[in-house]
């Protein structure tokens, strides 16, 4: 059995996010918390997922997810992409949208418990991301060096900053960027990291 502890601003919200723990047999309710409990006692909790609802993502709360021990289930309304890619690599196993349905929000949790990560397919568009029904494999997989490219892309560097570090010019970098979007068939520099994140091809 998941035990799963639920952080809100709003007691209306934790109530709610509680009913949709309780729901499910798979899960043990292991206790509420206000966000002002949660950012003074981070590790006072007895459970193996947080679902946590947060108006608004910031560096503060990335900060606080990198030192828990349990993975987060997090709902929130359209965080930045840098701020969503960093809530990804510091503890964040979930990102929904903050009108996720009680079986999606039950999926992710199960999801968090096994150590996977999810973004939300009905709402991955708060990332930047138009939703796609599924993933067909790549006709033509990324290079070494794309996937190099693609990873730094998405650390959010400049053109002008991948090419010194990789140590070609911005002329080749444009080509690597343009190749690969054309391979994943994504309309911005966003959507090709969202892909990539989606497809494992960067690893967080």
């Amino acid at each position: 059995m998941i035990r799963v502890s639920v952080a809100a601003a709003s007691p209306i919200v934790r109530a709610g996010l509680e009913a949709v723990v309780r729901s499910r047999s798979a899960f043990d309710f292991a206790g509420a918390l206000s966000l002002a409990d949660l950012e003074a006692r981070p590790d006072e909790t007895a459970a193996d997922v947080i679902l946590l609802e947060l108006p608004q993502l910031d560096e503060d709360w990335i900060g606080l997810f990198a030192g828990l021990s349990v993975p987060v289930v997090l709902l929130t309304q359209a965080p930045e992409m840098s701020l969503a890619i960093s809530a990804l690599r510091s503890g964040v196993r979930a990102l929904l949208a903050a009108d996720a349905n009680p079986s999606e929000i039950a999926a992710a949790i199960a999801s968090a418990a096994l150590g996977l990560i999810t973004v939300q397919q009905s709402g991955v568009e708060f990332l930047g991301v138009e939703p796609r029904p599924t993933l067909a494999a790549l006709e033509e997989p990324l290079s070494p060096r794309e996937r190099e490219v693609l990873t730094m892309l998405a650390e959010g560097l400049s053109n002008k900053v991948l090419a010194y570090r990789l140590g070609i010019s911005e002329h080749t970098v444009k080509f690597h960027i343009t190749s690969i979007m054309g391979k994943l068939r994504a309309n911005s520099r966003t959507d090709a990291v969202m892909q990539g994140i989606r497809r494992g091809l960067i690893l967080i």
